[in-house]
């Protein structure tokens, strides 16, 4: 309550209903320890409800984690180590970043999944329980959480998954912002997990007496949910929000807003505690919870008994386990990297699923799959097991639960937060496939990637018009430039095959930072590499694909993806017709704007000032790079449904009409009486 009447903002009513349960959890159940916050062998905690922020942050204040009270005074305040929502990265102890809801009990999933995971690669003999690497994934949802479509998606697959190592509280507390939650909300929620196959419980602190929390009917719950191996749990705890207040417990106005001083002192007499204090805390009472780290140190000297005779008998586990925990690559891994026959064509989405096939033996932490799309996405590692409980592997897809691809079934957004979880949980590396078009049902969770520097990996398949039939509301028009605007994230769009594998190369080098793959349906040329640029130009972001005949261009064509070969084609005249003409590749403007710029000046000479933008997709965004004088051969509308060369042609993605767009920027150059052009 002080401090949000301190912050003048916040959500007090939940994380006052919630402090018994907090409590609880890290002082009795969690396997943790303060002084050792990135302990391998810890139980995770996330905090689903992220606007309940103080719930966590109390916690790790009373259990030594390193937050003060000045800490808990400076709630939502510039500099703060206690922002309005956690932040993984910015607070000790914080997990994961959480706020948009759904998105942390999608982590959750993530994280027990990855667990699994990363016991088969390093640990798959013994029973649950005999492994250094077998731990807990706690999470505390909210009605909200619960109500946002991605718990359903992220929920059914945990169901199908048999995560026995996620035990999920719901504070069942039926206030939200709105008031009574009954405005919008009705379904059983315990009924609704137990047909996802969940392990459900109810602990109902409220009563016909009055209201009484019971931490030992919690506790009692919690213990049989970790003994429920073979299934996530559910604990629905039914509270009152903001109790005890004694005006504004079980309102509305208790979840998002500051009590008042009168309610914060009425409250505090109902507790017995001096009104007139503010962030009073006995010492006796911070010493009896810090107890808590004797019992932690404790249990991490017991278990690193179990680690360290683990490591004595598997020195070739432990040496990758080290590897892969840094996110070090292995020595020599790029030697398995294909190189493809230049003049074959390829679709890059097919160049990526042999790229993924030929390094995965030598990646065992790289895994992931489709969201169903996996034939489209070509996202499936040749001869890998599925992962999944073994009563449902299929005919095509065999598997286990220690297995390597991944089925996220046709849940997109559940995907990214599922992906996030794993990246967050301790080094493997995750990717994903859909359609580029269904970027869209993905990117608050893309977002959350960039915001926690999560190396995830998107591979984002037809990538424009040229999908063909399925039409319009199958093919991304604004989503290159829309994903380019999220801050952090990498959107690479290779023209080749050749072009791809650098691409992921380069992907899988950077460890901070989630990149989306937009990759062709359709076949595109690979380039021979001894008359053009070499793709290691890739790696640039932009690169001299082919230069002017005399080396010095008058009009310069920017392009990526499959409309590279189009600006190849428009060179071609406009050289026969006397216009020194360059083409430039831009697999990616993010990689690009890392460059200096020595290299940035090199490959789009500011004198030069004739360009032209070629992107099957919104003209936003090149008019950065093509400068006034430039002009954009872009597609500004829906699609339709046709054969891709037929779209092509009726859009004006040919080599014409590139020409006509260079001699255009040529004429606007002229007029401003700067540069000089050739006259065509």
């Amino acid at each position: 309550m002080d401090a949000v009447e301190e912050a003048g903002s916040g959500h007090p009513g939940t994380a006052m209903s919630l402090a018994p349960a907090a409590y609880l959890l890290f002082q009795r159940v969690m396997r943790h320890d303060p002084t050792d916050p990135d302990w391998a062998g810890r139980d995770r905690f996330v905090l689903s409800a992220g606007h309940s922020s103080l719930t966590l942050y109390i916690q790790l204040y009373l259990s030594g984690y390193g937050l003060t009270l000045d800490d808990l005074k400076g709630l939502r305040k510039w500099g703060s180590l206690t922002p309005g929502h956690p932040e993984h990265g910015h607070t000790i102890g914080v997990e994961t970043t959480t706020g948009p809801l759904g998105q942390g009990l999608g982590n959750a999933v993530g994280m027990a999944m990855a667990a699994r995971r990363e016991r088969g690669l390093f640990d798959p003999e013994p029973s649950f329980g005999d492994s250094p690497f077998d731990h807990y994934i706690y999470s505390i949802v909210s009605d909200g959480d619960i109500e946002e479509g991605i718990s359903h998606e992220v929920s059914s697959l945990a169901g199908h998954q048999k995560l026995g190592n996620l035990v999920v509280i719901y504070d069942d507390n039926q206030i939200s912002i709105e008031d009574d939650t009954q405005i919008a909300k009705s379904e059983d929620v315990a009924a609704r997990y137990e047909a996802y196959g969940w392990h459900v419980q109810t602990v109902d602190w409220t009563s016909d007496d009055g209201y009484e929390e019971d931490p030992e009917a919690l506790y009692r719950a919690l213990l049989a949910a970790k003994a429920e191996l073979g299934r996530p749990s559910l604990i629905s705890l039914r509270t009152i929000i903001g109790w005890p207040a004694p005006n504004l417990q079980n309102t509305g106005k208790a979840h998002g807003a500051a009590l008042g001083a009168e309610e914060v002192a009425a409250t505090k007499r109902v507790l017995g505690q001096n009104p007139d204090k503010t962030f009073d805390v006995p010492e006796e009472t911070l010493q009896h919870a810090r107890k808590v780290v004797e019992r932690a140190r404790e249990a991490h000297a017991e278990w690193n008994k179990a680690f360290e005779a683990w490591r004595s008998g598997n020195a070739e586990r432990a040496s990758e386990y080290d590897r892969i925990r840094v996110r070090r690559l292995p020595d020599g891994w790029t030697a398995k990297l294909p190189e493809f026959e230049a003049g074959k064509a390829v679709a890059t989405r097919a160049a990526s699923g042999e790229i993924l096939g030929a390094i995965g033996p030598v990646l065992p932490e790289l895994w992931g799959g489709s969201a169903d799309l996996a034939g489209s996405n070509n996202t499936t590692m040749k001869g890998e097991p599925s992962f999944i409980p073994e009563e449902y592997q299929t005919k095509d897809y065999p598997g286990n639960r220690y297995g390597r691809t991944l089925h996220f079934g046709i849940r997109e957004h559940g995907m990214g937060a599922i992906m996030n979880g794993i990246a967050l949980h301790d080094g493997t590396r995750p990717y994903g496939g859909t359609f580029l078009v269904f970027s869209d049902y993905m990117r608050p969770s893309v977002r959350l990637a960039a915001l926690m520097k999560l190396p995830v990996t998107y591979v984002w398949t037809h990538d424009s018009i040229g999908l063909g039939e399925d039409g319009p509301t199958h093919q991304p028009v604004e989503h290159l430039w829309a994903l380019r605007a999220i801050p952090g994230l990498d959107i690479v769009r290779p023209a080749d095959a050749n072009e791809t594998a650098v691409a992921w190369r380069t992907i899988l080098e950077h460890t901070d930072r989630p990149a989306g793959l937009a990759l062709t349906r359709q076949k595109v040329p690979t380039f021979d590499r001894s008359e053009f640029g070499s793709a290691e130009g890739t790696a640039k972001g932009a690169y001299v694909l082919v230069d002017a005949s005399n080396g010095q261009p008058d009009v310069i064509l920017i392009a990526t993806g499959s409309e590279v070969q189009i600006a190849v084609e428009a060179r071609e005249v406009l050289e026969r017709d006397g216009t020194p003409t360059r083409v430039v590749s831009m697999p990616s403007v993010e990689w690009f704007e890392e460059q200096d710029e020595a290299y940035k000046q090199q490959v789009l000479p500011p004198a030069v000032r004739a360009r032209v933008s070629v992107e099957a997709g919104a003209a936003l965004g090149w008019r950065t790079y093509i400068g006034d004088a430039g002009e954009s051969v872009s597609l500004d509308h829906f699609g339709a449904s046709a054969d891709y060369k037929t779209l092509f042609q009726q859009f004006g993605f040919t080599a014409d009409r590139v020409v006509a767009a260079a001699r255009s920027s040529l004429t606007k150059v002229n007029a401003t009486g700067q540069g000089s052009t050739t006259g065509n």
